[in-house]
């Protein structure tokens, strides 16, 4: 085939277009020819909208990726949430007392610790940069692949396509990596997080608020237009009678796992919930063919990292395909995949078994290590070296990091 692209992304969600964003605009030179296979791509929220139900906590790491990209100049101002202090505590303790874990963005010197944006806002503003940029985006669907020695050959749902590298970008039930082979493990946790927006009696005060309730999590995401996005990460069968719940009885069960923090809550949206697994593939590439995001690892959402860690492996991917072209290396060759899977796997599992310790020994279990788990965020709240330690992973500027994920250069000054 005389029209084999560079690179193609099967999936075109955050990570994916975030993927395709980065390699346009880090080419230079002759122009990559990048693809993003996307079947259902979605349209901006509407001005003066509610928000989606579905949103995720973007560090400050990922802001640099989207301004990169030139997608968080298009998210509109009033649909960006940023949030200034993170307040943690166990079921065992007071709500404002002193064994609750504080992070605070002044303690570092930043304006915030992230934003709170719509999942949609963000692919749509990808996406939008991206061909503006001169990618393509073809509204197809996966149907098969097969790898040969020099090019990937795909088959979709409107032709077929030929690439010279195919990244698997298509979330936890990845097809791309189930027609390359590749095996992972699965823990399923037993549990569903609901999503919903609510009002509260308190303001938010821009904080993220988040108790471990001994069998559970339950977060609340603060929003510009004062609302608040909870995640309430609880066992299955409770989660399935809370959906079918009144509002009212809804939100009084949920004002007693929030343990009176934020005072009365009126529920203000629908509910969905959503099973919670771990997913961690055991490779990550194969000759001409990489993961990124959920196709290669899922964590429980209780950190709020999942979309962060994939925008991580995207900026890895995209600087190790930049490199490789600049030296006139073969992207898709198989040397130059295992740079990527050596570098985001270890990244990966280690924050991986820190979210998953915190869901076995804070949100769940009795026992002297649980018990110890739970003094610890005292601890941690009184040793500056500590905190100093979680804030970097939190805004994502600690850590092996790519290079652009560094670089404060093209952010809009003076956004929230």
């Amino acid at each position: 085939m005389n029209d084999t692209l560079d690179v193609l992304i099967v999936g075109g969600g955050p990570v994916g277009a975030c993927l395709a964003g980065l390699l346009l605009s880090g080419a230079g030179g002759p122009a990559l020819r990048v693809a993003v296979l996307e079947p259902e791509r979605p349209r901006a929220p509407e001005p003066g909208s509610p928000f989606d139900l579905r949103v995720s906590a973007f560090s400050r790491a990922s802001e640099h990726l989207l301004a990169a990209c030139g997608a968080w100049a298009r998210i509109p101002r009033e649909r960006l949430s940023p949030f200034e202090r993170m307040r943690v505590w166990h079921a065992s303790a007071a709500p404002h007392g002193p064994d609750v874990l504080v992070f605070d963005a002044a303690h570092a010197g930043e304006p915030n610790l992230g934003h709170i944006i719509e999942n949609r806002q963000v692919q749509a503003a990808l996406l939008d940069a991206f061909e503006e940029a001169g990618g393509r985006i073809i509204p197809a669907r996966l149907r098969d692949l097969e790898i040969g020695e020099d090019r990937v050959t795909v088959t979709t749902t409107e032709g077929t396509l030929a690439a010279r590298l195919l990244v698997g970008a298509d979330g936890a039930r990845s097809a791309v990596r189930e027609a390359i082979g590749l095996t992972a493990d699965v823990l399923e946790y037993g549990q569903s997080a609901i999503v919903a927006m609510v009002t509260t009696e308190r303001p938010h005060e821009r904080t993220a608020w988040q108790r471990f309730l001994r069998n559970g999590t339950l977060a609340f995401l603060p929003l510009a237009d004062g609302t608040s996005s909870i995640v309430w990460s609880i066992d299955t069968a409770r989660a399935a009678a809370l959906c079918e719940a009144s509002p009212e009885e809804f939100a009084a069960e949920l004002e007693r796992d929030a343990d009176g923090a934020l005072g009365r809550i009126r529920l203000v949206s629908e509910r969905a919930a959503f099973p919670l697994r771990r997913l961690a593939a055991h490779r990550y590439v194969v000759h001409r063919c990489a993961l990124v995001g959920d196709a290669a690892h899922v964590v429980h959402p209780l950190a709020g990292q999942g979309v962060n860690l994939g925008l991580l492996d995207a900026a890895t991917l995209a600087e190790l395909i930049l490199d490789a072209r600049s030296e006139r290396e073969d992207p898709g060759a198989l040397r130059v995949l295992r740079r990527y899977e050596r570098w985001r796997k270890s990244e990966n599992q280690l924050m991986g078994s820190m979210i998953h310790a915190f869901n076995r020994f804070l949100a769940h279990g009795s026992g002297p290590l649980s018990r110890l788990a739970q003094r610890g965020l005292g601890w941690v709240n009184r040793s500056e070296e500590l905190k100093r330690f979680f804030i970097g992973r939190a805004l994502g500027l600690s850590g092996e990091l790519p290079r652009i994920c560094t670089a404060k250069a093209g952010i809009e000054a003076g956004a929230p």
